[in-house]
């Protein structure tokens, strides 16, 4: 694996993708984190032997009682931060007065897991449980009635609108697929001329890695068939950085959008 420095988001996804059981692994140990930060947390610490757990900044852990052991080092996460910028008036080419605000993203070594601390005794956080209803309400997304006459249909999804065939092989796994391509905005690219749609090929790749991610997080059957499915569309074709931030981040609000809000932390 590429150097921490080096790693970006596709890096990411195809160690994720290709190491079966390390989005469940990651996903169970840093849920409270960004899927993107978990896997990456998820790696480092599988390259440096490090034990995975609980995740927190030095200041956090004092605040549990805990303290960074002498000379340890820290784990390298993306974390956003706000930029200050002036913009130029389309009118007369001139700076703006107002300062004007814009999220950036920057990597920064600042977080430690539990086996890097000592202190008082940690008790580890209950698992929160995903729950699909839940999760549709807090996406706003409705669930129709499926209605499809082709029998080899297992769902489809129209604006933020979700169709499962009541026979489908893995309903779940084709609950998540259907889900990815709404928060990816596929449902919506039928408004745009041909230029502007992501391709079909990437646009099945990218649903599909998204149920690909959850059903690994969750430990729910399907993963084997979403990297089968995913391998037939991406015709060898690794997946573009883009694409690989998108379905990330698609994955992660479906995921946190299934549990209580009290146990979600956005880091």
């Amino acid at each position: 694996m590429k150097p921490t420095n080096a790693l970006n988001f596709s890096t990411i996804l195809a160690e994720a993708v290709n190491q079966p059981g390390s989005i469940m692994e990651a996903y169970s140990a840093f849920y409270n984190y960004s899927l993107g930060n978990q896997l990456m947390a998820l790696f480092q610490c599988h390259h440096r032997g490090l034990q995975i757990g609980p995740l927190d900044t030095f200041k956090g852990w004092q605040v549990r009682g805990r303290f960074v052991k002498r000379g340890e080092k820290a784990l390298t996460l993306c974390m956003p931060i706000s930029v200050k910028r002036r913009d130029r008036s389309a009118a007369s080419g001139e700076l703006e007065t107002e300062d004007v605000f814009t999220t950036a993203f920057v990597h920064k070594p600042r977080w430690f897991v539990l086996s890097q601390t000592e202190g008082e005794e940690f008790t580890l956080p209950a698992f929160p449980e995903w729950d699909a209803e839940t999760a549709l309400a807090a996406l706003q997304i409705t669930q129709a009635p499926f209605t499809s006459t082709d029998g080899n249909c297992q769902g489809y999804a129209k604006k933020r609108e979700v169709a499962i065939n009541p026979l489908a092989q893995l309903p779940h796994k084709t609950l998540f697929h259907e889900l990815g391509h709404i928060e990816l905005a596929h449902t919506v690219e039928a408004d745009f001329t041909d230029d502007e749609r992501t391709p079909k090929s990437l646009r099945e790749v990218e649903a599909e890695a998204v149920a690909l991610l959850c059903c690994e997080a969750l430990n729910l059957e399907g993963a084997v068939f979403c990297r089968g499915y995913i391998q037939s569309w991406a015709n060898g074709e690794p997946i573009p950085e883009t694409s690989a931030r998108k379905i990330l981040g698609a994955a992660d609000r479906i995921l946190k959008a299934g549990i209580p809000k009290k146990d979600v932390m956005l880091n």
